[in-house]
């Protein structure tokens, strides 16, 4: 916050101004003293970049299932394919619309010295229904046969049970994954095998994937741009990093040959490193906003993008009918949703999309 502050601004009005930002974001439960310590799943930042141009502009309308897309680790990572996943963090007022148990599948070729060549297993998901010792008590809620030679992913959907796990934190005794021959016989847990943890030589993990719709109203004001707005922020305005550089953006005539600008669009960039969010925010670390002035001067011509109401308010502006009627404002009309990829507070990885964040064109209302 030293650039914040090196703008003379009041400490109060900068912790204001953060916790402000914090509720538009929805993420007030931030640890800004630390940094995550792990890596995002290569599935979230697939997903984003799906999503999302690099800026965070929404280029995929209607992709995203919800508003919200949350990652959750395994946190048992045991020899045994049990899978626990603390969902507490997806508030209760929260529809979980679907979820999915992601596990990677690694290649068996060989049993006790001999190929197992074509043989094939049935690889059973159960939800564990309490959390004690053996023998263990579950509900069968997936099945799929699969060879075991196989190396990849498997997603099973489990949204019913992850429902109530949101409801009922205690009915989350995890997951547990067997896999019978089809013969019959049970392998060992240790025969076909999942991957367990992220390491350098085994990047991949078992993980959860949520897809929610948190209740934010989505504004109808919100459309796709035209053709014409395609190109990236970065593309229109040059990156400005630090804050007291937008300073720069202020000398910006606001009249020409005597008279104001008429309404147009004006550059606004928010960088979260300046706010003390660079260490959890993955992507984008900052994105042009843009923002509305000028004046809408009488008669309003139609690159102004005056309402009818907007005419007539200058109109009556303008005959002074009325002294209380003051001109139209300069504001936007169209905007653009942004998607923010970060860890929250239990280094979960979230998708999020905020409405219109983004201002396309700017209109006299």
């Amino acid at each position: 916050l030293t650039e914040l502050q090196s703008l003379e601004v009041k400490p109060p009005v900068v912790s204001e101004a953060v916790r402000k930002l914090r509720e538009v974001f929805d993420i007030g439960g931030l640890p800004l003293n630390a940094l995550p310590r792990r890596k995002p799943p290569q599935f979230m930042l697939d997903l984003f970049d799906a999503v999302a141009d690099p800026n965070g502009i929404t280029k995929a309308p209607g992709l995203l299932e919800g508003n919200v897309v949350r990652s959750f680790e395994d946190k048992i990572h045991s020899e045994q394919s049990h899978c626990f996943f603390n969902v507490s963090a997806v508030g209760r007022n929260e529809k979980v619309l679907k979820a999915e148990l992601r596990v990677f599948k690694l290649r068996q070729n060989f049993l006790n010295g001999k190929s197992l060549g074509r043989h094939l297993c049935k690889v059973d998901v159960y939800r564990l229904l309490d959390s004690g010792g053996k023998p263990w008590r579950g509900t069968l809620i997936s099945s799929r046969i699969l060879p075991l030679c196989s190396q990849r992913w498997e997603v099973f959907s489990v949204t019913q049970t992850v429902s109530q796990w949101v409801q009922d934190s205690s009915t989350n005794h995890g997951f547990l994954i067997i896999a019978p021959l089809l013969s019959g016989n049970s392998l060992d847990y240790n025969i076909v095998r999942f991957a367990e943890s992220q390491s350098q030589r085994n990047p991949v993990t078992s993980f959860l994937v949520l897809f929610t719709d948190d209740g934010r109203r989505r504004s109808p004001r919100s459309i796709s741009p035209s053709p014409s707005h395609t190109s990236s922020a970065a593309q229109i305005i040059p990156p400005l990093t630090r804050i007291n550089k937008s300073r720069k953006t202020r000398s910006t005539p606001n009249y020409i040959e005597g008279r104001p600008l008429p309404c147009q669009r004006r550059p606004l960039y928010v960088d979260f490193e300046e706010v003390g969010w660079s260490g959890w925010i993955i992507s984008p670390r900052r994105y042009s906003a843009y923002h509305c002035k000028g004046s809408c001067p009488f008669p309003l011509g139609q690159g102004l993008g005056a309402t009818n109401h907007a005419t007539v308010q200058s109109i009556v502006n303008a005959l002074r009918i009325s002294k209380e009627v003051n001109t139209p404002c300069c504001v936007p009309d169209k905007l653009r949703s942004i998607n923010l990829l970060y860890f929250d507070e239990e280094e979960n990885v979230v998708l999020k999309q905020y409405d219109d964040m983004v201002v396309v064109s700017c209109g006299c209302h």
